[in-house]
């Protein structure tokens, strides 16, 4: 753990600007960056992954020129990243910015990532017990008797895991099922568990309050623009690329749509559709994750991004 004593010095907390997805969460952190001179660091387990610009809803290069970011395009399509990674690299960017008196601004929607941070979760070697011949157990069983089976074993071992992990999302539900195969201890009781040590630095998350029905016509609106701006050559890259087939950036909305469209089953307004309906499913189980979270994050107007932006910093500065 970091003793955040040398760095906190001009700041009561490290501020966190969390939501799903566009739900101007991003101008927000960027106007905090400006307002302070901070530096931004991605909280979005997508935009980890280098060339993977349009569908992950980068910042503009622009953008990337003016602020300095961290946590972004950081990982080789293909290669893996785990939240422990994600957690060591991010707490060693808080401190170099910290150290050279700039305030980090948290921003993105990955909940796994947010919480991590937010808590401490401690997402190690779960204690040192090797859990690896457990997921080839489960990973045999997704194999023989596919996905539904595999999340069904998972609502029975461990309804909380299970409400807070998509069916889809095969690998966190085996990793969960595997951890408590091979400690007795269910997933989420051992992240309760392991929140106990707390956080390396002093954190508090904000996200912009916005209506559904509003933030499921920006993520129409966006889709269309990410189609003016090169998704699917993007996507169409991405699928050439051997190395990813199979992992987890892969799989991520806005890029495996395009399969059956590729493979010519399929129309690209057929795909554009499935593109929308997933990411507005999407952004609802961040919500979901993000009600799990009420009483440790602040719901902030959404209409200005200038506004919201001077209502954090005023809250974190000593």
């Amino acid at each position: 753990m970091i003793d955040p004593g040398p760095y906190l010095k001009k700041y009561a907390f490290i501020p966190i600007v969390a939501g799903p997805t566009a739900s101007g969460k991003s101008a927000i952190a960027l106007e905090l960056c400006r307002l302070c001179g901070g530096e931004l660091v991605s909280a979005d387990s997508m935009q980890i992954y280098k060339g993977l610009d349009v569908g992950t809803a980068k910042d503009s290069a622009e953008e990337l020129a003016e602020i300095p970011h961290h946590m972004t395009d950081i990982v080789e399509p293909g290669e893996s990243f785990s939240v422990f990674e994600y957690v060591n690299r991010a707490d060693a960017a808080f401190t170099d910015i910290l150290s050279r008196g700039k305030l980090p601004v948290v921003c993105g929607g990955t909940g796994q990532y947010i919480s991590s941070l937010l808590y401490g979760i401690d997402y190690g070697n779960e204690e040192g017990v090797d859990i690896g011949d457990s997921e080839e157990y489960y990973q045999s069983i997704l194999e023989k008797e596919g996905r539904d089976a595999l999340y069904k074993i998972l609502t029975e071992k461990d309804p909380d895991a299970a409400e807070l992990i998509h069916p889809n999302n095969t690998r966190r539900v085996i990793r969960a099922l595997a951890v408590n195969r091979a400690t007795g201890v269910r997933f989420s009781e051992k992240n309760r568990k392991s929140k106990l040590a707390g956080p390396s630095f002093t954190f508090k998350a904000f996200m912009p309050d916005i209506d559904r029905a509003v933030l499921y016509d920006r993520i129409n609106r966006r889709v269309e623009i990410m189609m003016e701006q090169g998704l699917e050559k993007e996507a169409r890259n991405l699928y050439q690329n051997e190395k990813a087939k199979g992992t987890t950036c892969f799989q991520a909305i806005g890029y495996k749509e395009f399969g059956r469209y590729f493979a010519g089953e399929e129309d690209i307004a057929e795909t554009i559709y499935k593109i929308k309906l997933g990411s507005r499913h999407y952004a609802k189980r961040q919500l979901t994750w993000f009600r799990h979270m009420d009483d440790d994050i602040e719901l902030i107007p959404s209409g200005d991004a200038k506004a919201s932006a001077d209502y954090i910093l005023s809250r974190c500065i000593l």
